[in-house]
């Protein structure tokens, strides 16, 4: 008796502190089961995996969820991890400024490369083309202080701590493509014009710093710069990347693309630009500079950071991707067939060395050359290969992307209600940032941990659910009696209520239920009434189709559109999807 009022204290004390609502609301349930964080439990499963949980909560989805798309972060600075310093005295940047010239322009491919036959999707919706999910907000149209702000002339620069101020070919560019997004979608006359005024100067900018040789345009960068942890990435001014080019593209090509704003004569010159910025990627590594390489196994690549020896480089992956969109971007302006060749070869080449990039279970990596991983990178490589499998329509990049999402996910809002089973779990405190993320000098070490026993199932809010270091997927309770502390996913003991990052495909996928195998569907229902539980077994291979994946009551399932089971979620790990 003495422990059953123990139990019964504590499950109404976590109730009591976690501050009423949903997170408040004990579910009814009963037995004893301990859901460790390590997915190990103390006590006998139940032959009722929901003895301990009901099935109105375990088999019904909450309102307000399933409207959650991959999350998209911050755009990363390019020279986070490196140091800017003045070029030496003396040092020339050949500008070449005035009308544009064409001379030498390169016409066929810089060399031949391998080719799996990925084809340009051009007539995407508009939200899933290039740059569509980063638009500048009217609060960082005025920028005018910190590390990078506009000038007088409304050009985005880079600042040092000493005052100076330097152009920044990428910075300039991903604003420019965001104020064209935001120039897209607004309706007040005033902020469109400034919009699509801040949008230009970056353009005019870039032309009239740009430098024109080998027959193509290349976007200098003045400033000497030195990464910390990538060695070989040491410049001295002027030096050029691929990234920088192939996001010029998109710039100029978007820009000559517009439909109203601009005269003739600009959208001429913008489409001169786009022409100049593309032959850069039909120069080879064959002198200098160049940006467009082959590896050995004969394999394109677009180098962020091309080293000074011919075809050496970073192989970072996010910034070939980026350069990517300006080929998607510049074969809907013009359907030029080299661009549309040259993306086939990089979708070639990304999809090719997937594993290389891949860290099953952590970060994925940011570059080929250094293999270090990526924390702040791999949701900007889960977005990225997402993109990809839109402009292509290729399985391929929706299968890599799902194994990106498993690696480590993406988190969900604050205010996400997770539920409990009855019975004893161990909470555990991490070493975290304060916001609970990842720090490569915390390492998510276990802190402390506690026993704790509901006599009932119950439910509290989180505001993380995320990989740990060398363990499962967690969630953080954020309040109540255990705010603070960490609870191990492992459904149905404990799991987040409802749909969480979905990812739904213009074209349907397939997935297998191999012969003799057992997998269950689910049809779930509305808040409080359970759903249909179906366990599905076929005597031979069972190929179906599906149109979203999701995590769903805590678990990766994909929903299927075929036949009698239209409308079912089955378990991602219960079956073969795109034949993998």
């Amino acid at each position: 008796m003495a422990g059953k009022r123990r139990a019964e204290i504590g499950r109404r004390r976590f109730i009591r502190l976690a501050g009423g609502g949903a997170a408040g609301v004990a579910v009814v349930g009963g037995g004893a089961v301990t859901a460790m964080a390590t997915g190990v439990f103390e006590s006998p499963t139940p032959t009722d995996p929901f003895a301990n949980m009901p099935r109105s909560i375990a088999l019904s989805l909450p309102p307000g969820t399933g409207t959650e798309s991959i999350p998209v972060p911050p755009l990363p600075d390019p020279l986070e991890g490196g140091s800017v310093s003045e070029p030496s005295a003396g040092t020339r940047i050949p500008y070449t400024g005035g009308t544009p010239t064409e001379t030498d322009v390169p016409t066929t491919l810089p060399f031949e490369f391998q080719k799996a036959g990925y084809q340009i999707v051009p007539d995407l919706p508009e939200a899933m083309k290039p740059w569509r999910n980063r638009a500048t907000t009217w609060a960082n149209v005025n920028l005018s202080s910190g590390d990078y702000h506009l000038n007088a002339d409304g050009v985005y620069m880079k600042y040092t701590a000493d005052g100076k101020s330097y152009d920044h070919p990428v910075g300039q560019i991903q604003f420019g493509l965001g104020c064209i997004t935001s120039y897209r979608v607004e309706t007040d006359p005033t902020r469109k014009a400034v919009f699509l005024q801040r949008a230009k100067a970056q353009a005019d900018r870039l032309i009239a710093k740009r430098v024109e040789t080998r027959g193509a345009w290349y976007f200098p960068y003045p400033f000497d710069f030195t990464h910390a942890e990538h060695s070989g990435v040491v410049y001295k001014a002027p030096w050029y990347s691929g990234m920088a080019q192939g996001e010029a593209i998109s710039l100029f090509a978007q820009l000559a693309g517009l439909e109203d704003g601009l005269s003739a004569d600009e959208r001429a010159l913008y489409r001169t630009a786009a022409d100049g910025a593309f032959a850069s990627l039909l120069r080879a590594d064959n002198a200098n500079p160049w940006v467009v390489n082959k590896d050995r196994a004969g394999y394109l690549w677009i180098q962020e950071y091309p080293f000074k020896a011919a075809g050496t480089g970073d192989y970072t992956y996010n910034g070939m991707i980026f350069a990517m969109f300006g080929l998607w971007d510049y074969h809907r302006l013009t359907g030029n067939e080299l661009a549309a060749q040259l993306y086939d070869g990089a979708c070639t080449t990304i999809a090719r060395y997937f594993t290389l990039l891949r860290n099953p279970r952590w970060f994925s990596y940011y570059c080929q050359t250094h293999r270090i991983p990526a924390n702040t990178y791999h949701h900007h490589h889960i977005t990225l290969w997402q993109q990809l499998n839109w402009q292509t329509d290729s399985s391929v990049f929706a299968h890599q992307l799902d194994m990106l999402i498993e690696d480590v996910p993406p988190g969900v809002k604050t205010g996400s209600v997770i539920a409990i089973a009855a019975g004893t779990h161990t909470l555990y405190k991490l070493d975290t940032k304060a916001d609970g993320s990842w720090v490569k000098a915390k390492a998510d070490k276990i802190l402390s941990s506690k026993k704790v026993v509901f006599a009932r199932a119950t439910q509290a809010p989180i505001d993380m659910r995320r990989r740990i270091q060398g363990a499962g997927v967690w969630y953080r309770i954020s309040a109540g009696a255990y705010k603070g502390y960490w609870i191990g996913e492992a459904y149905p003991k404990a799991f987040l209520r409802g749909e969480h990052v979905t990812v739904t495909y213009k074209v349907p996928r397939t997935l297998t239920i191999a012969a003799n195998a057992t997998a269950e569907a689910v049809d779930f229902g509305t808040n409080g009434v359970a759903g249909t539980l179906r366990t599905l077994k076929y005597s031979a291979p069972k190929t179906l189709q599906f149109d979203r994946r999701a995590i769903v009551n805590g678990r990766s399932m994909v929903r299927i559109t075929s036949e009698e089971l239209a409308g079912y979620w089955i378990p991602a790990n219960q079956v073969t999807t795109d034949g993998h």
